[in-house]
């Protein structure tokens, strides 16, 4: 058992492809986490090095009684790795190994080990089981629950991927001690996206307790990545393959993917990208008369507070950042859709003319 007790658990709710989240200090290392999970003969962890030197020790302790054999694979480390010869990495080893489809695969890292990991695990002999092992806050209370599994190409973010839902999620807070601040604050971006979007009430705790979260509080963490993950598990519930409703979860994310496609992957921490575009969606949203100005600039004190930029770089310039919008995931028939908030608590999809679109850009660059 985890020292402080057993861990919260949060169901997602998708029938026989459900699973729980366990949410909690010492999960990693709780032989109860990895019960009723199958003992295939192999399991692969795909990790990095950075996070398998801090905690594949952990994990390969917990996986050694259960599986005749643990294998390793160690992608290279950031977001300008998410791509094809990263996931042709796990592939290579699956194969060398001659792993069947009943092999385990352990993702143990960040947003970028996991969405390869799950993708390969997704396309590997037409699919094999996965766990997500999320050490990063960002991929605690995002990227790691709901199936959303992707490699990125250079015209767009997350553009090659399938929806793959894993087994179970293991989200450990002791992990968060290593992480570094600039990532800590990347994860918040994602916290702080719930509030608008679907709880009002959030959204005020997360500013009376800002501090707390920068200050890697435990209770405070808790409660952030319970929340977060209750409302992602309500939506996904509904919506898993993001014909409607789920599309809310991609608030800030139309500017913020432009950002770092722009940029270039990995200049910006996608976390970064998100806090930025949270602002400039509230920017639009007011120029839609659905928000007052007030609302922006309570998203700008609060993103500023989470140690996140507010102003696009300038150097992307307005004709290609409109062009990098086209390309993403939510547009249909050329046209952009953002995701707006009418209203805390309440987003919704809308097509903006571009001209708006142009004045939030030339609002919040700089």
């Amino acid at each position: 058992m985890p020292p402080n007790g057993p861990p919260d658990r949060v169901a997602i709710d998708l029938g026989d492809r459900g699973y729980d989240i366990l949410i909690g200090p010492g999960v990693l290392g709780d032989p109860a986490s990895y019960d009723g999970l199958p003992r295939p003969q192999s399991a692969l962890v795909v990790s990095n090095p950075t996070v398998s030197a801090l905690h594949g020790a952990r994990l390969r302790a917990m996986l050694e009684p259960r599986h005749a054999r643990v294998l390793q694979v160690d992608l290279p480390d950031g977001e300008a790795y998410k791509d094809w010869s990263s996931l042709n990495l796990i592939f290579d080893a699956l194969l060398a190994h001659e792993c069947d489809r009943r092999t385990l695969v352990y993702a143990l890292g960040g947003g970028v080990v996991g969405d390869v990991a799950g993708f390969a695990a997704a396309c590997y002999m037409r699919g094999v089981p996965f766990v997500q092992v999320p050490t990063t806050l960002l991929a605690q209370v995002d990227s790691s629950v709901g199936g959303k599994t992707a490699i990125n190409h250079p015209r767009g973010k997350n553009m090659i991927g399938a929806f793959y839902q894993p087994l179970r999620v293991l989200a450990d807070l002791d992990v968060l001690d290593t992480l570094p601040d600039r990532e800590l604050s990347a994860g918040l971006a994602e916290v702080i996206k719930y509030g608008p979007i679907a709880d009002a009430a959030f959204l005020d705790w997360v500013e009376a307790h800002l501090d707390a979260l920068l200050a890697r509080g435990k209770p405070a963490l808790a409660h952030a990545v319970r929340r977060s993950c209750e409302i992602k598990a309500w939506v996904v519930g509904q919506d898993e393959r993001e014909s409607g409703l789920r599309a809310i979860l991609n608030y800030g994310h139309t500017f913020g993917h432009a950002i770092e496609a722009g940029l270039g992957y990995g200049q910006w921490l996608h976390g970064e990208a998100v806090g930025c575009g949270m602002v400039m969606a509230a920017d639009l949203s007011a120029r839609l008369g659905l928000v007052p100005a007030a609302f922006v600039e309570r998203m700008r004190r609060l993103v500023v507070r989470a140690r996140l930029p507010v102003a696009a770089p300038a150097a992307i310039g307005a004709d290609r950042f409109v062009d990098l919008m086209r390309v993403d995931k939510k547009a249909e028939g050329g046209q952009t859709r953002f995701v707006l908030i009418e209203g805390v608590g309440h987003a919704v999809q809308r097509v903006v003319p571009e001209a708006l679109v142009r004045e939030t850009i030339a609002a919040c660059s700089g």
